[in-house]
């Protein structure tokens, strides 16, 4: 039920504090998991402080148990180690302080452990986390490499001088946090966020120099995986590790087996380009060299050919024929002409033969009436009638005289030559 106050009516900090306590008091025992942060076990105390902290966040609650709760697992439990606790929420009224007295503590299995990773990672693939589609490709030479790894490690020290070796040019932008421990998840993820935010990293590497189950378990965490889904800037995973591989190798773009095989994916080796750049010089040298003298033996073989060694020999040649064609052509149709000249004339002295005027030049006449009817009988005139006679050099008029029966002829009557 709530308080009534007000600023006239306050209530007392030990009120606050009482009433805090009564309600953590109806909570009841819980269990709780998390991973021990800090462990302190002091000689001759009757009382064991923990630190129990949650593996994914930045959040931690005391724990306190009495020495033989913690006897029964110090073989087992330490530092680091993920633990179930079953144990009742308790409030410290005169410091207003919260904590847990455990009346039992379990260690968590390497067995459940892999179990719930194997839940976690069908879970993430159904999602499509993993899917090849959503892998991105490294570029082939990156300005700046953004390094996520623990500081001073094997694993720095493997990436950078490998990777310096390879292409001495290349620059790192490196982030050192813990890679175990309580505080491994939200500083890995703060630092890959980070890098992939900054405008000049190409590629972030996330190394870790291998260790055991326990140890990778930040690298399987469901916040880091998603966090590295998200990034924009390709990912690669190298955690040197045991055959169980933690889940940021799947969603990683690329997962390299150690920090070292990692500085030879992500970066060419400047030997091996110079010398595929000589190769590929030479090769394009033999192309166009071979290419050159295909060409040349070519053209040679086109001038050796008569048309282009001897270019005037082929128009001579046209020119004899030329010249031979237009002599027969000229004797064809001087004969054709020839022919057909004689033909004219013979036609010609056909028509002078059988012309009226070549009989005319024998000494004949024609006697053609006033209509122009030619006379060809006595019969057709009459006496006193005037005909016209034509000769050979003219013509004139004449005078029937006597008729058709009588004795005399026709006489002219005047004429014109």
């Amino acid at each position: 039920m709530a308080l009534t106050t007000s600023a006239e009516a306050p209530i007392p900090v030990g009120e606050v504090s009482r009433l805090i306590g009564g309600w953590i008091d109806r909570l009841g025992a819980v269990w709780v998991e998390g991973q021990i942060a800090q462990l302190s076990r002091r000689p001759g105390a009757g009382v064991v402080f923990l630190t129990l902290r949650d593996p994914s966040r930045d959040i931690s609650i005391t724990v306190t148990c009495f020495r033989a709760v913690y006897d029964a697992v110090a073989d087992t439990v330490t530092e680091g180690a993920r633990v179930v606790v079953h144990a009742k929420p308790e409030w410290y009224a005169p410091r207003g302080q919260l904590s847990l007295r455990a009346s039992e503590i379990r260690p968590v299995g390497v067995g459940e452990l892999l179990a719930r990773l194997e839940q976690l990672k069908k879970a993430l693939a159904a999602e499509g986390l993993f899917a090849l589609d959503r892998k991105r490709p490294l570029p082939f030479l990156p300005q700046l490499i953004g390094l996520v790894c623990g500081r001073a490690s094997a694993a720095e020290r493997d990436v950078l001088e490998n990777a310096r070796l390879r292409w001495p040019a290349v620059r790192f932008e490196v982030r050192n946090v813990p890679v175990q421990g309580a505080y491994a998840v939200p500083q890995v993820i703060e630092a890959v966020r980070g890098l992939d935010a900054h405008p000049d990293v190409d590629v972030i590497v996330v190394a870790r120099g291998g260790g055991s189950v326990e140890d990778l378990l930040p690298f399987s965490d469901e916040r880091l995986v998603r966090a590295v889904a998200a990034c924009r800037t390709p990912v690669v995973s190298a955690i040197g590790h045991e055959p169980d591989s933690p889940l940021l190798d799947l969603v990683a773009d690329l997962r390299a087996s150690t920090p070292t095989d990692a500085a030879k994916k992500i970066v060419p080796d400047v030997r091996e380009e110079l010398l595929r750049i000589q190769q590929l010089r030479d090769r394009a040298r033999r192309i166009v060299t071979h290419r050159l003298e295909r060409e040349e033996h070519g053209l040679e073989a086109a001038l050796s050919r008569p048309s282009m060694a001897h270019p005037h020999r082929m128009v001579e040649e046209r020119e004899e024929q030329i010249a031979g064609l237009a002599q027969r052509a000229r004797r064809c149709l001087g004969h054709l002409l020839d022919r057909a000249d004689a033909d004219v004339e013979h036609t010609r002295a056909r028509v002078l033969a059988l012309s009226p005027a070549a009989t005319l030049q024998r000494g004949y006449a024609v006697l053609q009436r006033a209509d122009g009817a030619v006379v060809r009988a006595a019969t057709e005139v009459k006496e006193d009638e005037t005909l016209r006679a034509r000769v050979a050099d003219g013509e004139f008029s004449v005078r029937v005289t006597d008729g058709p029966d009588g004795g005399d002829g026709a006489g002219p009557v005047g004429g014109d030559s």
